[in-house]
Protein backbone atom coordinates (compact mmCIF):
# COMPACT_ATOMS: atom_id res chain seq x y z
CA UNK A 1 0.00 0.00 0.00
CA UNK A 2 1.55 3.35 -1.03
CA UNK A 3 1.40 6.58 1.01
CA UNK A 4 -1.72 7.93 -0.73
CA UNK A 5 -3.62 4.68 -0.25
CA UNK A 6 -2.62 4.67 3.41
CA UNK A 7 -3.77 8.28 3.79
CA UNK A 8 -7.11 7.56 2.16
CA UNK A 9 -7.58 4.48 4.30
CA UNK A 10 -6.70 6.46 7.44
CA UNK A 11 -9.19 9.20 6.59
CA UNK A 12 -11.87 6.54 6.12
CA UNK A 13 -11.16 5.04 9.56
CA UNK A 14 -11.22 8.50 11.15
CA UNK A 15 -14.56 9.17 9.44
CA UNK A 16 -16.06 5.95 10.83
CA UNK A 17 -14.82 6.73 14.34
CA UNK A 18 -16.12 10.33 14.22
CA UNK A 19 -19.49 9.06 12.96
CA UNK A 20 -19.76 6.97 16.14
CA UNK A 21 -18.65 9.84 18.39
CA UNK A 22 -21.05 12.31 16.75
CA UNK A 23 -24.09 10.46 18.11
CA UNK A 24 -22.67 10.00 21.62
CA UNK A 25 -24.91 11.67 24.26
CA UNK A 26 -23.44 14.60 26.23
CA UNK A 27 -26.21 15.15 28.78
CA UNK A 28 -24.39 13.12 31.42
CA UNK A 29 -21.09 15.01 31.14
CA UNK A 30 -20.01 17.25 34.00
CA UNK A 31 -19.20 20.91 33.39
CA UNK A 32 -15.43 20.35 33.46
CA UNK A 33 -15.74 17.29 31.23
CA UNK A 34 -17.83 19.24 28.72
CA UNK A 35 -15.33 22.08 28.58
CA UNK A 36 -12.43 19.65 28.18
CA UNK A 37 -14.32 17.88 25.41
CA UNK A 38 -14.89 21.19 23.58
CA UNK A 39 -11.11 21.80 23.60
CA UNK A 40 -10.33 18.24 22.49
CA UNK A 41 -12.86 18.35 19.66
CA UNK A 42 -11.46 21.68 18.48
CA UNK A 43 -7.91 20.31 18.41
CA UNK A 44 -9.06 17.32 16.36
CA UNK A 45 -11.02 19.59 14.04
CA UNK A 46 -7.95 21.74 13.44
CA UNK A 47 -6.02 18.72 12.21
CA UNK A 48 -8.83 17.99 9.77
CA UNK A 49 -8.80 21.66 8.73
CA UNK A 50 -5.07 21.42 8.05
CA UNK A 51 -5.74 18.46 5.77
CA UNK A 52 -8.52 20.40 4.03
CA UNK A 53 -6.14 23.27 3.30
CA UNK A 54 -3.46 20.84 2.13
CA UNK A 55 -5.85 19.14 -0.32
CA UNK A 56 -7.09 22.54 -1.57
CA UNK A 57 -3.53 23.71 -2.20
CA UNK A 58 -2.72 20.58 -4.18
CA UNK A 59 -5.89 20.91 -6.29
CA UNK A 60 -4.95 24.53 -7.03
CA UNK A 61 -1.40 23.54 -7.99
CA UNK A 62 -2.69 20.94 -10.46
CA UNK A 63 -5.19 23.47 -11.89
CA UNK A 64 -2.69 26.17 -12.86
CA UNK A 65 -3.22 28.04 -16.15
CA UNK A 66 0.18 26.87 -17.37
CA UNK A 67 -1.22 23.32 -17.53
CA UNK A 68 -3.77 24.36 -20.17
CA UNK A 69 -6.38 21.77 -21.02
CA UNK A 70 -4.55 19.21 -18.87
CA UNK A 71 -5.27 21.21 -15.73
CA UNK A 72 -7.32 19.38 -13.11
CA UNK A 73 -10.01 22.06 -12.77
CA UNK A 74 -10.28 22.49 -16.56
CA UNK A 75 -10.91 18.77 -17.04
CA UNK A 76 -13.86 19.08 -14.63
CA UNK A 77 -15.25 22.11 -16.44
CA UNK A 78 -13.84 24.90 -14.24
CA UNK A 79 -11.31 27.68 -14.68
CA UNK A 80 -9.83 27.69 -11.18
CA UNK A 81 -9.00 25.16 -8.52
CA UNK A 82 -11.22 26.72 -5.86
CA UNK A 83 -14.22 26.37 -8.18
CA UNK A 84 -13.57 22.64 -8.47
CA UNK A 85 -13.16 22.42 -4.69
CA UNK A 86 -16.51 24.16 -4.23
CA UNK A 87 -18.17 21.59 -6.50
CA UNK A 88 -16.51 18.61 -4.82
CA UNK A 89 -17.11 19.66 -1.19
CA UNK A 90 -20.27 21.80 -1.55
CA UNK A 91 -18.78 24.55 0.62
CA UNK A 92 -19.31 28.25 -0.10
CA UNK A 93 -17.08 30.03 -2.65
CA UNK A 94 -15.59 32.10 0.17
CA UNK A 95 -14.64 28.98 2.15
CA UNK A 96 -13.20 27.27 -0.93
CA UNK A 97 -11.12 30.38 -1.68
CA UNK A 98 -9.89 30.60 1.90
CA UNK A 99 -8.78 26.97 1.97
CA UNK A 100 -7.05 27.40 -1.38
CA UNK A 101 -5.22 30.55 -0.23
CA UNK A 102 -4.00 28.75 2.90
CA UNK A 103 -3.06 25.64 0.97
CA UNK A 104 -0.96 27.64 -1.51
CA UNK A 105 0.84 29.52 1.27
CA UNK A 106 1.60 26.47 3.40
CA UNK A 107 2.52 23.78 0.83
CA UNK A 108 6.06 22.99 -0.24
CA UNK A 109 7.19 24.51 -3.53
CA UNK A 110 9.31 23.24 -6.41
CA UNK A 111 11.43 25.42 -8.68
CA UNK A 112 11.65 24.90 -12.45
CA UNK A 113 15.04 23.30 -11.82
CA UNK A 114 13.37 20.71 -9.62
CA UNK A 115 14.81 22.10 -6.38
CA UNK A 116 12.45 21.88 -3.41
CA UNK A 117 11.64 25.05 -1.47
CA UNK A 118 9.99 25.51 1.93
CA UNK A 119 6.40 26.82 2.14
CA UNK A 120 5.85 30.51 1.65
CA UNK A 121 4.60 30.72 5.26
CA UNK A 122 6.54 27.96 7.06
CA UNK A 123 5.54 28.98 10.61
CA UNK A 124 1.85 28.94 9.70
CA UNK A 125 2.31 25.59 7.92
CA UNK A 126 3.96 24.02 10.95
CA UNK A 127 1.29 25.36 13.32
CA UNK A 128 -1.52 24.09 11.07
CA UNK A 129 -0.01 20.62 10.78
CA UNK A 130 0.34 20.47 14.58
CA UNK A 131 -3.27 21.55 15.11
CA UNK A 132 -2.05 24.56 17.11
CA UNK A 133 -4.03 27.17 15.15
CA UNK A 134 -7.35 27.19 13.32
CA UNK A 135 -8.19 28.21 9.77
CA UNK A 136 -9.66 31.57 10.86
CA UNK A 137 -6.49 32.78 12.58
CA UNK A 138 -4.18 31.24 9.96
CA UNK A 139 -6.18 32.86 7.17
CA UNK A 140 -5.89 36.30 8.77
CA UNK A 141 -2.13 35.92 9.17
CA UNK A 142 -1.55 34.78 5.59
CA UNK A 143 -3.90 37.39 4.11
CA UNK A 144 -2.41 40.38 5.99
CA UNK A 145 1.18 39.35 5.29
CA UNK A 146 0.29 38.89 1.61
CA UNK A 147 -1.23 42.38 1.52
CA UNK A 148 1.89 43.89 3.10
CA UNK A 149 4.35 42.15 0.77
CA UNK A 150 2.29 42.71 -2.40
CA UNK A 151 2.51 46.51 -2.16
CA UNK A 152 5.91 46.91 -0.44
CA UNK A 153 9.22 45.11 -0.02
CA UNK A 154 9.83 44.88 3.74
CA UNK A 155 13.02 43.07 4.80
CA UNK A 156 12.44 39.28 4.82
CA UNK A 157 13.54 39.06 8.45
CA UNK A 158 10.79 41.54 9.40
CA UNK A 159 8.17 39.43 7.64
CA UNK A 160 9.50 36.30 9.33
CA UNK A 161 9.36 38.03 12.72
CA UNK A 162 5.79 39.13 12.05
CA UNK A 163 4.75 35.61 11.03
CA UNK A 164 6.37 34.05 14.11
CA UNK A 165 4.80 36.59 16.47
CA UNK A 166 1.35 36.16 14.95
CA UNK A 167 1.50 32.36 15.04
CA UNK A 168 2.51 32.56 18.70
CA UNK A 169 -0.40 34.91 19.36
CA UNK A 170 -2.78 32.53 17.56
CA UNK A 171 -1.95 29.79 20.08
CA UNK A 172 -3.10 32.01 22.95
CA UNK A 173 -5.68 34.46 21.59
CA UNK A 174 -8.99 34.30 19.76
CA UNK A 175 -9.14 34.51 15.97
CA UNK A 176 -10.59 38.05 16.13
CA UNK A 177 -7.74 39.23 18.38
CA UNK A 178 -5.20 37.68 16.01
CA UNK A 179 -6.85 39.53 13.11
CA UNK A 180 -6.41 42.86 14.92
CA UNK A 181 -2.73 42.08 15.52
CA UNK A 182 -2.23 40.90 11.93
CA UNK A 183 -3.60 44.20 10.61
CA UNK A 184 -1.31 46.14 12.93
CA UNK A 185 1.68 44.13 11.66
CA UNK A 186 0.56 44.78 8.07
CA UNK A 187 0.59 48.54 8.65
CA UNK A 188 3.98 48.35 10.38
CA UNK A 189 5.49 46.37 7.49
CA UNK A 190 3.91 48.61 4.85
CA UNK A 191 3.29 52.06 6.40
CA UNK A 192 2.43 53.57 2.99
CA UNK A 193 -0.07 50.89 2.02
CA UNK A 194 -3.18 52.24 3.77
CA UNK A 195 -3.81 55.22 1.48
CA UNK A 196 -3.78 53.32 -1.86
CA UNK A 197 -5.89 50.66 -0.17
CA UNK A 198 -8.39 53.40 0.75
CA UNK A 199 -8.49 54.51 -2.88
CA UNK A 200 -9.21 50.98 -4.10
CA UNK A 201 -11.97 50.64 -1.50
CA UNK A 202 -13.49 53.99 -2.52
CA UNK A 203 -13.66 52.93 -6.17
CA UNK A 204 -15.57 49.76 -5.20
CA UNK A 205 -18.41 51.61 -3.42
CA UNK A 206 -21.81 50.72 -4.84
CA UNK A 207 -25.53 50.65 -4.17
CA UNK A 208 -28.01 48.66 -6.21
CA UNK A 209 -31.79 48.46 -6.12
CA UNK A 210 -33.25 45.15 -7.23
CA UNK A 211 -36.60 44.41 -8.81
CA UNK A 212 -39.83 44.73 -6.89
CA UNK A 213 -41.31 41.40 -5.82
CA UNK A 214 -44.51 40.97 -3.82
CA UNK A 215 -44.44 44.64 -2.89
CA UNK A 216 -40.84 44.63 -1.61
CA UNK A 217 -37.65 45.77 -3.35
CA UNK A 218 -34.32 44.22 -2.49
CA UNK A 219 -31.06 46.16 -2.44
CA UNK A 220 -27.38 45.41 -2.10
CA UNK A 221 -24.04 47.16 -2.32
CA UNK A 222 -20.72 47.98 -0.68
CA UNK A 223 -20.09 50.84 1.76
CA UNK A 224 -16.84 52.76 2.13
CA UNK A 225 -15.40 52.70 5.69
CA UNK A 226 -16.50 56.19 6.75
CA UNK A 227 -20.05 55.67 5.45
CA UNK A 228 -20.26 52.23 7.06
CA UNK A 229 -19.03 53.68 10.35
CA UNK A 230 -21.67 56.43 10.28
CA UNK A 231 -24.44 53.91 9.60
CA UNK A 232 -23.06 51.52 12.21
CA UNK A 233 -23.00 54.34 14.76
CA UNK A 234 -26.66 55.06 14.00
CA UNK A 235 -27.47 51.36 14.48
CA UNK A 236 -25.57 51.25 17.78
CA UNK A 237 -27.52 54.29 18.94
CA UNK A 238 -30.84 52.68 18.01
CA UNK A 239 -29.93 49.30 19.56
CA UNK A 240 -28.48 50.57 22.81
CA UNK A 241 -30.47 49.19 25.75
CA UNK A 242 -32.55 51.87 27.46
CA UNK A 243 -32.56 54.29 24.54
CA UNK A 244 -35.89 55.82 23.59
CA UNK A 245 -37.20 54.26 20.36
CA UNK A 246 -36.76 56.49 17.31
CA UNK A 247 -38.11 56.52 13.75
CA UNK A 248 -41.29 54.73 14.82
CA UNK A 249 -44.21 54.55 12.42
CA UNK A 250 -47.74 55.30 13.57
CA UNK A 251 -48.49 51.58 13.47
CA UNK A 252 -45.44 50.79 15.65
CA UNK A 253 -46.43 53.49 18.12
CA UNK A 254 -49.99 52.18 18.37
CA UNK A 255 -48.92 48.56 18.83
CA UNK A 256 -46.27 49.48 21.41
CA UNK A 257 -48.40 51.69 23.70
CA UNK A 258 -48.66 50.57 27.31
CA UNK A 259 -51.04 52.44 29.63
CA UNK A 260 -50.31 52.48 33.39
CA UNK A 261 -51.76 54.38 36.33
CA UNK A 262 -49.35 56.12 38.69
CA UNK A 263 -49.74 56.70 42.42
CA UNK A 264 -51.75 59.92 41.88
CA UNK A 265 -54.23 58.16 39.62
CA UNK A 266 -52.96 59.73 36.40
CA UNK A 267 -52.62 57.60 33.29
CA UNK A 268 -49.11 57.34 31.86
CA UNK A 269 -48.26 56.15 28.37
CA UNK A 270 -45.07 54.20 27.68
CA UNK A 271 -43.94 53.27 24.17
CA UNK A 272 -42.35 49.83 23.88
CA UNK A 273 -40.36 49.07 20.73
CA UNK A 274 -41.93 45.95 19.21
CA UNK A 275 -39.78 45.95 16.09
CA UNK A 276 -37.18 43.31 15.33
CA UNK A 277 -33.54 44.35 15.11
CA UNK A 278 -33.61 44.24 11.30
CA UNK A 279 -36.81 46.30 11.20
CA UNK A 280 -35.28 48.86 13.54
CA UNK A 281 -32.20 49.16 11.33
CA UNK A 282 -34.40 49.53 8.25
CA UNK A 283 -36.30 52.39 9.92
CA UNK A 284 -33.00 54.08 10.84
CA UNK A 285 -31.86 53.99 7.20
CA UNK A 286 -35.14 55.26 5.78
CA UNK A 287 -35.48 57.83 8.57
CA UNK A 288 -32.05 59.28 7.90
CA UNK A 289 -32.74 59.20 4.16
CA UNK A 290 -35.98 61.10 4.67
CA UNK A 291 -34.18 63.62 6.88
CA UNK A 292 -31.60 64.25 4.16
CA UNK A 293 -34.26 64.67 1.48
CA UNK A 294 -36.26 67.07 3.65
CA UNK A 295 -33.31 69.21 4.70
CA UNK A 296 -33.19 72.65 3.11
CA UNK A 297 -29.43 73.00 2.90
CA UNK A 298 -29.56 75.64 5.62
CA UNK A 299 -29.70 73.13 8.45
CA UNK A 300 -29.48 69.44 9.13
CA UNK A 301 -33.24 68.91 9.44
CA UNK A 302 -35.35 67.99 12.41
CA UNK A 303 -34.92 64.24 12.00
CA UNK A 304 -31.13 64.12 11.90
CA UNK A 305 -29.42 61.42 13.92
CA UNK A 306 -27.37 62.23 17.01
CA UNK A 307 -24.98 59.38 16.19
CA UNK A 308 -21.29 60.28 16.13
CA UNK A 309 -18.37 58.64 14.38
CA UNK A 310 -15.17 58.28 16.38
CA UNK A 311 -11.83 58.03 14.60
CA UNK A 312 -8.73 57.16 16.62
CA UNK A 313 -5.28 58.30 15.50
CA UNK A 314 -2.25 59.81 17.16
CA UNK A 315 -2.10 63.59 16.92
CA UNK A 316 1.42 63.36 15.48
CA UNK A 317 0.28 61.03 12.66
CA UNK A 318 -2.70 63.28 11.92
CA UNK A 319 -0.52 66.39 11.63
CA UNK A 320 2.14 64.63 9.54
CA UNK A 321 -0.44 62.76 7.41
CA UNK A 322 1.35 59.47 8.11
CA UNK A 323 0.36 56.16 9.59
CA UNK A 324 -3.15 54.84 10.05
CA UNK A 325 -6.17 55.31 12.29
CA UNK A 326 -9.17 53.27 13.33
CA UNK A 327 -12.83 54.18 12.94
CA UNK A 328 -14.99 52.68 15.66
CA UNK A 329 -17.27 50.01 14.22
CA UNK A 330 -14.92 49.30 11.26
CA UNK A 331 -12.35 46.54 11.67
CA UNK A 332 -9.85 47.57 8.99
CA UNK A 333 -7.58 50.56 9.72
CA UNK A 334 -7.78 53.53 7.35
CA UNK A 335 -5.14 55.96 6.16
CA UNK A 336 -4.45 59.25 7.91
CA UNK A 337 -5.90 60.98 4.83
CA UNK A 338 -9.28 59.36 5.47
CA UNK A 339 -9.20 60.46 9.10
CA UNK A 340 -8.19 63.95 7.95
CA UNK A 341 -11.29 63.99 5.73
CA UNK A 342 -13.46 63.26 8.77
CA UNK A 343 -11.68 65.94 10.76
CA UNK A 344 -12.24 68.45 7.96
CA UNK A 345 -15.97 67.73 8.00
CA UNK A 346 -16.53 67.39 11.73
CA UNK A 347 -13.51 68.76 13.57
CA UNK A 348 -11.66 66.84 16.25
CA UNK A 349 -11.28 66.75 20.01
CA UNK A 350 -7.89 65.64 21.34
CA UNK A 351 -7.95 63.05 24.11
CA UNK A 352 -4.53 63.01 25.75
CA UNK A 353 -3.89 59.98 27.90
CA UNK A 354 -1.35 61.78 30.05
CA UNK A 355 -0.90 64.87 32.23
CA UNK A 356 -2.33 67.36 29.71
CA UNK A 357 -5.80 68.01 28.34
CA UNK A 358 -9.00 67.36 30.26
CA UNK A 359 -8.85 66.25 33.85
CA UNK A 360 -9.23 62.48 33.88
CA UNK A 361 -8.43 61.74 37.53
CA UNK A 362 -11.42 62.25 39.81
CA UNK A 363 -10.22 60.24 42.83
CA UNK A 364 -12.89 59.40 45.41
CA UNK A 365 -14.96 62.54 44.96
CA UNK A 366 -17.19 61.04 42.25
CA UNK A 367 -18.35 57.50 41.76
CA UNK A 368 -19.41 57.64 38.10
CA UNK A 369 -16.90 58.05 35.30
CA UNK A 370 -17.19 61.38 33.49
CA UNK A 371 -17.93 61.67 29.74
CA UNK A 372 -14.28 62.63 29.17
CA UNK A 373 -13.11 59.54 31.02
CA UNK A 374 -15.51 57.33 29.09
CA UNK A 375 -14.10 58.72 25.82
CA UNK A 376 -10.57 57.99 27.02
CA UNK A 377 -11.55 54.45 28.01
CA UNK A 378 -13.17 53.97 24.60
CA UNK A 379 -9.91 55.01 22.90
CA UNK A 380 -7.84 52.72 25.11
CA UNK A 381 -10.10 49.64 25.28
CA UNK A 382 -11.92 49.84 21.93
CA UNK A 383 -15.15 48.57 23.51
CA UNK A 384 -16.03 45.95 26.10
CA UNK A 385 -12.71 44.47 27.20
CA UNK A 386 -14.34 41.07 27.62
CA UNK A 387 -16.62 40.52 24.62
CA UNK A 388 -15.77 43.44 22.29
CA UNK A 389 -19.21 45.12 22.33
CA UNK A 390 -19.04 48.70 20.92
CA UNK A 391 -18.10 51.53 23.32
CA UNK A 392 -21.59 53.05 23.12
CA UNK A 393 -23.01 49.96 24.83
CA UNK A 394 -20.49 49.98 27.66
CA UNK A 395 -20.28 51.16 31.25
CA UNK A 396 -17.25 52.22 33.26
CA UNK A 397 -16.16 49.48 35.67
CA UNK A 398 -13.99 50.16 38.73
CA UNK A 399 -11.29 47.48 38.71
CA UNK A 400 -10.62 48.15 42.39
CA UNK A 401 -14.21 48.49 43.58
CA UNK A 402 -15.28 52.00 44.54
CA UNK A 403 -17.18 50.88 47.64
CA UNK A 404 -15.47 47.69 48.78
CA UNK A 405 -11.84 48.47 47.87
CA UNK A 406 -12.01 52.30 47.92
CA UNK A 407 -10.94 52.32 44.29
CA UNK A 408 -10.67 55.79 42.70
CA UNK A 409 -12.71 56.90 39.69
CA UNK A 410 -9.60 57.21 37.50
CA UNK A 411 -8.93 55.85 34.03
CA UNK A 412 -6.06 53.74 35.35
CA UNK A 413 -8.63 52.05 37.59
CA UNK A 414 -11.35 51.80 34.93
CA UNK A 415 -12.31 49.38 32.19
CA UNK A 416 -15.16 49.34 29.68
CA UNK A 417 -17.66 46.52 30.12
CA UNK A 418 -21.03 46.04 28.46
CA UNK A 419 -23.90 45.63 30.90
CA UNK A 420 -23.97 41.83 30.49
CA UNK A 421 -20.22 41.42 31.09
CA UNK A 422 -20.35 44.00 33.89
CA UNK A 423 -22.98 41.94 35.66
CA UNK A 424 -21.00 38.75 35.04
CA UNK A 425 -17.70 40.11 36.36
CA UNK A 426 -19.38 41.01 39.65
CA UNK A 427 -20.82 37.52 40.04
CA UNK A 428 -18.22 35.01 38.87
CA UNK A 429 -14.71 33.91 39.84
CA UNK A 430 -12.78 35.89 37.22
CA UNK A 431 -10.54 38.67 38.56
CA UNK A 432 -9.61 42.00 36.93
CA UNK A 433 -6.45 43.93 37.73
CA UNK A 434 -4.63 46.84 36.08
CA UNK A 435 -1.03 46.38 34.93
CA UNK A 436 0.84 49.14 33.07
CA UNK A 437 -2.40 51.06 32.56
CA UNK A 438 -4.19 48.15 30.88
CA UNK A 439 -6.84 45.76 32.28
CA UNK A 440 -5.80 42.13 32.70
CA UNK A 441 -7.98 39.14 33.62
CA UNK A 442 -7.15 36.09 35.72
CA UNK A 443 -9.39 33.09 35.11
CA UNK A 444 -10.14 30.64 37.93
CA UNK A 445 -7.83 27.59 38.22
CA UNK A 446 -10.36 25.21 36.66
CA UNK A 447 -10.36 27.39 33.50
CA UNK A 448 -6.66 28.34 33.43
CA UNK A 449 -4.43 25.93 35.43
CA UNK A 450 -1.37 28.09 34.57
CA UNK A 451 -2.94 31.13 36.32
CA UNK A 452 -1.66 33.70 33.81
CA UNK A 453 -2.88 37.29 33.82
CA UNK A 454 -4.04 37.95 30.26
CA UNK A 455 -4.34 41.49 28.79
CA UNK A 456 -7.78 42.62 27.68
CA UNK A 457 -9.10 45.24 25.29
CA UNK A 458 -8.23 46.38 21.80
CA UNK A 459 -5.24 48.69 22.25
CA UNK A 460 -4.83 49.44 18.57
CA UNK A 461 -2.61 52.54 18.58
CA UNK A 462 -0.38 51.15 21.32
CA UNK A 463 0.05 47.92 19.38
CA UNK A 464 1.02 49.75 16.19
CA UNK A 465 3.43 52.04 18.08
CA UNK A 466 5.14 49.01 19.64
CA UNK A 467 5.54 47.34 16.22
CA UNK A 468 7.04 50.52 14.79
Amino acid sequence: MDDIDATEDGVGRVHDLLAQLAVAPLAGAGDEQLCALAVAVEKAGRLLDAMRAKVAGEIDERSGFERGTEGLAFRFGHQRGWQLLEQLTRVSPAEASRRTMLGKATRGRTQLSGESLPPQRPAVAEALQAGAVGLDAAGSIVRCLEQATSTACPPPEHVEAAEAALVDAATQSTADEVTVQARAWREALDPDGAEPRDERIHRKRSFRLGREKDGLTGFSGLLAPTDAALLQAAFYEADRPGNEPRFLSEQDIASGMIFTTNETGETEITIVDTRTRDQRHYDVVTGLLAAGVRSTGQGPGEMRSTAQVTAIITLDDLRKRTGVGWIDGIEEPVSSATVEQLVCASGYAPILLGDQGEVLMLGRERRLFSPAQMKALAVRDGGCVNCGAPPGWCEGHHVDQWAADEGPTDIDNGALLCSACHRMIHRNHFTLRMFDGRPHMLAPPWVDPDQIWRPLGNKRLGMLAALR
